[in-house]
């Protein structure tokens, strides 16, 4: 019986876990940190052994495959060392891919995969199709393979994943954008992170469709460098001879010989940058064989996961947006640029070597007060001194919004986007989502009483 060894146990492990063993193989499972009570008892009713705590070598060394979790770089010396001794080392995901028969819709980019996911998925469901979801967004797709396959698979894919790819052959890829993000994994060096995200293209052919936002410097220029006969469609904010496009008030998709318009004011989600993910989604579902009604129904009925650019309420004729999930400045530009109304900003938390300098303009004349949330705000308070009026401070979310409340006026919005990580108040984002969102809610409380 061959042994495969899974290398850290969070969802996509335990998930990589049960399928090896429902398919038959001897699994061990082993986790430098403790597992948390429900993985640990999910594993012992499963009857799979494993460790905590640490890593024993001779244990690893035995195995005939490893699967590892795309939190763990390859270049981490037991991975290499695993590598060296000849044992495969590949992610949850080519794992799953094995035993699927369906198709894959496989969507990456630095900012919006996640959105862009769950409205793909939405989308075909709305209109009918056999589809699951997987990938960085929901369930282990090994996990959920044990008990169930579909015909179509929507798959939100991160560089890290991306990284185990080996026989992983996307129906349907989407690319949404490049901007710098986690540069400590790739050297520091911009085109070798793009590298990564592209190498999902890397197993398709002239049956395949590859869908991408023209708009984005660092994936056009992967565009144009590229060998492939895949069949390219690419996605605009602008009228292009070969884009699908937003014009003023419509999204307009290519289907054939003909194209199809879709009235923004019947979509759900707004804002340039959900314009892209939107025409994106649309072209995938279509591609996919989803009926036209079928989709126009799913756009105007879909709804986002928490903590992106989420109207939690709206207090006295202030809307209060928890857009925690905006951990860097491109996804808080597009935050801000998706309202025109007076704001009062929350930013902050753990810099990630941010650059501020292009969302200066969008801030100046609309967010009258920037609230930093953090331990550390000084270079927030430094970047936007002389930008925007007034500049508060605090380490306590319901201050945050007590402030905002009391300097914001009707027709406002208070925005929560930090442009930063949470870790140094929070747990990770959802957890400063969840305060900001029960502190707003808090407001109509004290208002009651």
């Amino acid at each position: 019986m061959k042994k495969i060894v899974i290398l850290g146990a969070g969802e996509s492990g335990v998930g990589a876990a049960l399928l090896a063993r429902a398919k038959g193989f001897e699994v061990f499972v082993s986790d430098a940190a403790e597992l948390g009570q429900p993985r640990r008892e999910m594993l012992l009713e499963s009857g799979i052994d494993f460790e905590e705590g640490g890593h024993s070598p001779e244990k690893l060394y035995a195995a005939h495959m490893v699967i590892k979790s795309p939190g763990i770089p390859f270049g981490l010396p037991l991975v290499q060392a695993l590598l060296k001794r000849g044992i495969p080392v590949e992610d949850e995901l080519e794992f799953g891919f094995t035993f699927s028969k369906g198709k894959m819709i496989a969507i990456t980019g630095t900012n919006g995969k996640t959105t862009t996911t769950l409205l793909t998925y939405h989308l075909l469901k709305s209109a009918g199709l056999d589809v699951g979801l997987a990938g960085n967004v929901g369930k282990s797709w090994a996990g959920q393979l044990v008990n169930e396959d579909h015909d179509w698979w929507v798959v939100e894919v991160s560089s890290f994943q991306i990284e185990g790819f080996r026989t992983i052959k996307p129906k349907i890829a989407i690319i949404l954008n490049i901007t710098p993000d986690h540069l400590d994994r790739y050297n520091y060096k911009i085109k070798e992170y793009a590298r990564t995200k592209f190498r999902l293209l890397d197993q398709m052919d002239q049956k395949d469709h590859f869908i991408y936002f023209q708009g984005s410097p660092l994936v056009q220029q992967q565009v144009e460098n590229m060998e492939s006969s895949m069949q390219v469609h690419p996605v605009s904010l602008q009228q292009t001879e070969s884009s699908d496009y937003l014009s003023s008030d419509k999204l307009n998709v290519k289907a054939g010989n003909h194209t199809l318009q879709f009235p923004i004011e019947e979509i759900v989600l707004k804002g340039d940058h959900n314009y892209i993910n939107s025409l994106c989604a649309i072209k995938a579902a279509l591609l996919a064989g989803a009926e036209v009604e079928g989709i126009r129904k799913g756009l105007k009925t879909f709804k986002n996961a928490a903590h992106r650019m989420e109207l939690v309420l709206e207090v006295d004729g202030v809307s209060y947006i928890n857009d925690s999930k905006g951990t860097n400045v491109d996804a808080t530009a597009f935050a801000l640029q998706a309202y025109s109304s007076p704001m009062v900003w929350i930013a902050g938390g753990v810099d990630k070597g941010n650059d501020y300098e292009p969302i200066k303009p969008m801030v100046q004349g609309r967010v009258h007060t920037l609230i930093c949330l953090g331990k550390n705000n000084q270079k927030l308070k430094d970047s936007f001194s002389g930008v925007i009026p007034e500049i508060l401070e605090t380490t306590e979310v319901v201050q945050a919004v007590a402030w905002a409340q009391n300097k914001s006026n009707p027709g406002d919005i208070v925005l929560l986007s930090p442009a930063c990580a949470s870790f140094d108040l929070f747990k990770n984002y959802e957890d400063r989502g969840e305060q900001f969102k029960a502190a707003v809610l808090a407001l109509t409380e004290n208002t009651e009483g």
